[in-house]
């Protein structure tokens, strides 16, 4: 442990040295998240519903081409003001095709207001300022799982599509593989096979003969239990299962097969999905529209990872690793919302179509864009995962827009959630702060991000490592997702490096594969990128967290949130050095973009000119009642002609002084030690 001095005002900073690392920006993720929605987001939408062709198929042709949102009506400050949605216009360009005479009619049409991302990476709806909090979910793609029976391990699989219908393979105790399709009763999954098209035994044994070969032939044993041979015979089961009390034909068999499997519009893999089939199988099937549909090789890869593991008896995939859970962050909840709305939009349109008159309709009398609206305002009003921002102070306003739910639409509930959810994980390291979490029925279920995690374009949460190369850390630092933590082996920072950077001692602290473990220092391949990776913004405040019970560490996060904006700001005279880092990113420190000089400051607003020629002005906020009715107040920091470098501090606000997060007071304590045996006693000297 060292001391460093940083500044001429007695403050003093305990921390290690050595971090590699500067600390990201704490709210890039929000921000970007809604900057793909815009950009490709709504793009993926209207080319799923493209085109959009009437109940006959012969008339009529509407096709969404392209889209652009124009600035908002209002500002923030009138919105929040006059108590309205700080949001912004979309116009939609749509082509109609007269299929008859050949006619193209071309317009660009209003498709409503839409709430818009302010700069501080919130929503203003009805005046009132709201965060959409990220969900963390169970990740679309395959997952082997095991029950054991009589001190033996019987496998299973889940193939979880992200739009479409479940398919859940389990081993019977006699050997038999079996399938459950949308959770319906199970058939054996040779029948399934017949039905998508391999149809003889002989084929199907020789799929399968160089893996099914330990003491249980299970491929044999399905087909004992299978009372199918035939395509039409399989298909009219499957049909049974799913369509029970339906009069089956083979042909209604077949199509329905088709639609539920291989039609793009009602099972689509995700992006996520195949990624994650495609890692968990070792394929490299290409990640397009194509091939997210059911794929003939994906089920046989799957059965054939059934057999193997029933013969290896290996552990099973950990459904709680982070590995197998993701983040979906506000652009794509927000997508799934849009895709709703359209898909009630594109019903009302087909309406429209067969009842207008094909010579004389143009596309602005067959769009309304109410549903679509509707949709997304319902998602922002009435969602569990849009709430009304934390703002007892600056802090809990980021700490907020840092959260990760479990819960939400798709997730778990408290009353579902067993221990095992809510337990930490090792590849929770460096990816979630293991310290922080709600002390109520919440506990586990909701997160906070590690500080330097960040999200990737799947959303599985990723943490830096330095690289290790011929025995010398570098200082190249790479990002990388629990899946492939799995072959590395990680010295935490405690280990001690010469000035070269190579290991002093021969044994050191390491992870492999998320567990302690002593190890050669030449078998080192990555290092911790920062000491603190494993805590969260609030957790690296707190001094000499390392020596402190973790549940006092938690309770101290919880209560930096609490912190009410005093008159008098004070920085903290023992700090952790993060301070500076963490105000930036708080809504009240507002800092020059680039070099330059004031042209005004006053009590209003401070207008900066920059050295590229552009000029900007800056409003100071003055007694602004917060969600949490407490106020915040800025303060100007600049005097006019002053010369400012970039990152230069013009306006401060609540809770904030010289640039540093200053939540509370500093006050001098007397521990007072009985005979050496008590603990948790002090006197605070007022």
């Amino acid at each position: 442990m060292s001391t460093k001095n940083i500044s001429t005002s007695g403050k003093r900073v305990f921390f290690t040295d050595g971090d590699h690392l500067e600390i990201p920006d704490l709210t890039a993720h929000q921000k970007d998240s809604w900057e793909e929605f815009i950009k490709s987001g709504l793009r993926e939408v209207f080319t799923e519903l493209n085109p959009i062709d009437d109940y006959t198929g012969q008339k009529l042709s509407l096709r969404f081409k392209d889209y652009e949102f124009k600035a908002p009506k209002r500002t923030v400050e009138e919105a929040k003001y006059n108590l309205e949605t700080y949001e912004a216009p979309l116009y939609v360009k749509a082509e109609l095709t007269n299929k008859v005479t050949g006619e193209i009619k071309e317009q660009t049409i209003y498709f409503g207001d839409y709430p818009w991302m302010t700069d501080r990476a919130t929503f203003i709806i009805n005046g009132t300022e709201r965060v959409i909090v990220s969900q963390l979910i169970r990740s679309a793609g395959v997952f082997f799982t095991a029950d054991s029976f009589n001190g033996k391990r019987f496998y299973g699989a889940k193939v979880i599509p992200g739009r479409g219908a479940w398919l859940e393979f389990e081993t019977a105790t006699n050997g038999s593989i079996n399938v459950k399709i949308d959770r319906r009763r199970k058939i054996p999954v040779t029948t399934f096979l017949r039905a998508l098209g391999i149809a003889k035994n002989s084929e199907i044994k020789e799929l399968f003969a160089d893996v099914d070969n330990g003491p249980i032939n299970y491929i044999d044993s399905t087909i004992d239990k299978d009372t199918t041979t035939s395509q039409a015979a399989a298909l009219l089961e499957v049909y049974r299962r799913l369509r029970p009390g339906d009069l089956a034909t083979v042909e209604n068999a077949r199509s329905m097969v088709e639609r539920t499997f291989f039609d793009y519009k009602r099972y689509d893999y995700s992006r996520v999905g195949r990624f994650k089939i495609n890692q968990r199988l070792g394929f490299d099937t290409p990640n397009d529209s194509a091939h997210r549909t059911l794929q003939m090789e994906d089920v046989i890869a799957i059965i054939r990872e059934i057999i193997r593991l029933n013969n290896t008896q290996e552990p099973a995939d950990d459904i709680d690793s982070l590995a197998n859970r993701r983040v979906k962050m506000v652009g794509e909840l927000i997508q799934r919302q849009f895709r709703l709305g359209m898909l009630r939009l594109q019903r009302n349109i087909l309406d429209r179509m067969s009842m207008a008159n094909p010579e004389e309709v143009t596309p602005a009398q067959l769009l309304n864009s109410r549903p679509v609206v509707a949709a997304v305002k319902e998602f922002f009003s009435s969602s569990q995962l849009s709430q009304l921002m934390d703002s007892y102070n600056p802090f809990s306003e980021l700490s907020h827009k840092r959260r990760l739910s479990s819960m939400g639409p798709g997730g778990l509930t408290r009353e579902r959630a067993g221990f095992d959810v809510r337990d930490t994980h090792p590849t929770h390291y460096g990816r979630i702060c293991t310290v922080e979490t709600p002390e109520g029925g919440n506990v586990g279920l909701v997160l906070n991000l590690a500080t330097y995690a960040r999200i990737n374009e799947y959303g599985f949460i990723e943490a830096p490592y330095r690289v290790v190369k011929d025995g010398k850390v570098t200082d190249e630092v790479i990002y990388v997702d629990a899946s492939q933590e799995k072959d590395m082996v990680i010295a935490d920072t405690s280990a001690k490096l010469d000035k070269d950077g190579r290991f002093v001692d021969e044994r050191v602290s390491a992870r492999i594969n998320g567990q302690p473990a002593q190890v050669e220092s030449a078998r080192v391949t990555h290092v911790d990128a920062a000491h603190k990776e494993i805590l969260g913004a609030s957790a690296s405040l707190i001094p000499f967290v390392e020596k402190n019970r973790v549940d006092r560490a938690l309770m101290g996060c919880a209560m930096q949130k609490q912190a009410v904006p005093l008159l008098r700001n004070t920085a903290p005279t023992v700090g952790t050095g993060v301070e500076s880092d963490i105000a930036k990113y708080t809504s009240q420190l507002i800092t020059a973009d680039m070099d330059g000089i004031v042209k005004k400051a006053d009590g209003i607003s401070i207008i900066v000119d920059y050295a590229n020629g552009t000029s900007r002005e800056y409003k100071i906020a003055h007694f602004e009642q917060t969600n949490s009715d407490q106020c915040y107040n800025q303060r100007c920091m600049v005097k006019r002609g002053q010369k400012v470098k970039a990152g230069d501090t013009l306006i401060e606000g609540a809770s904030i002084e010289d640039g540093e997060i200053a939540l509370g007071r500093n006050l001098l304590v007397a521990f007072m030690p009985w005979r050496g045996y008590n603990m948790d006693d002090a006197i605070v000297i007022s």
